[in-house]
């Protein structure tokens, strides 16, 4: 594996991918750029779509595209440093390297969007309106956001939330040459993201998919703990919030419920 820097890439933790980022500078903002589009465009499609917790997810492929374009405006700024480290990492001539790593990673994002879209469609399709969120909906709303909250304290979240901020370790550990060598280094780096926000993502259905802000917050709560070197007070801040939003959901549903809008179902239609 030839290295293209000038000197060797050394450190623990974030500091070789923040290293990367000075030197590959404009792959990151290219990363920021793609995030901001997908945020503009999300903001566009959504206008109106917001039904609160456990939004309707609409047709198998429509959920999928927007889901995509989802995870490319929520999860880019948070996994720049990676790519940026991991095309630092390559030969020169590897020039598509960096986009099949990021394919990679968001095919695994796609790949945990259709089980969350088949798991919410049979749900509704065997349990129907007993998880009306007048019945039991707004119960499992509250107790998905607490036990992602769990989540946040356990040993599997802590081992995969380390892969995700020792990034030089993980690229090391799990190299591939070429292209598609880099597609599937990608894939895995999002195999371990995903096992690091699933609860989050969680959550986010819980509070309502289809809702700029929860997109924003969940967005956020992944930056912090994935990028901010206070590691252990991110993960306990993080699961401190989802604590209180879940209690809250559970004394004070109508705070969760946008005026005007229809009691939704889960995975409904």
């Amino acid at each position: 594996m030839a290295a293209e820097q000038t000197r060797p890439i050394t450190g623990s933790g974030l500091a070789p991918a923040f290293d990367a980022v000075r030197v590959r500078l404009g792959l990151v903002v290219a990363l920021f750029a793609v995030a901001a589009v997908g945020w503009w465009w999300l903001v566009d499609q959504m206008r109106g779509m917001d039904e609160g917790p456990w939004t309707a997810l609409g047709t198998f492929g429509w959920f999928l595209g927007v889901w995509v374009v989802m995870m490319a405006a929520m999860m880019f700024p948070s996994v720049a440093p990676t790519v940026a480290l991991y095309s630092r990492m390559t030969k020169t001539r590897m020039r598509f390297a960096p986009a099949a790593f990021t394919a990679g990673y968001l095919l695994t994002w796609a790949a945990a969007g259709v089980v969350a879209w088949v798991i919410a469609h049979v749900t509704s399709g065997v349990f129907g309106d007993a998880l009306a969120w007048e019945n039991a909906g707004r119960a499992v709303a509250g107790t998905t956001i607490i036990v992602a909250a769990v989540y946040e304290l356990t040993p599997l979240k802590d081992v995969c939330l380390g892969k995700c901020r020792s990034p030089l370790g993980f690229l090391l550990g799990s190299w591939r040459d070429g292209v598609l060598g880099g597609l599937r280094m990608g894939a895995k780096n999002g195999a371990w993201c995903v096992g690091c926000c699933w609860a989050l993502m969680a959550a986010l259905f819980a509070l309502g998919v289809m809702s700029i802000l929860w997109m924003a917050v969940v967005a956020g709560l992944i930056a912090i703990e994935k990028t901010l070197p206070w590691r252990r007070t991110a993960t306990y801040a993080t699961a401190a919030i989802l604590l209180a939003l879940g209690v809250l959901v559970l004394i004070f549903p109508g705070l969760f419920m946008p005026s005007a809008s229809t009691p939704p179902t889960i995975g409904g239609m």
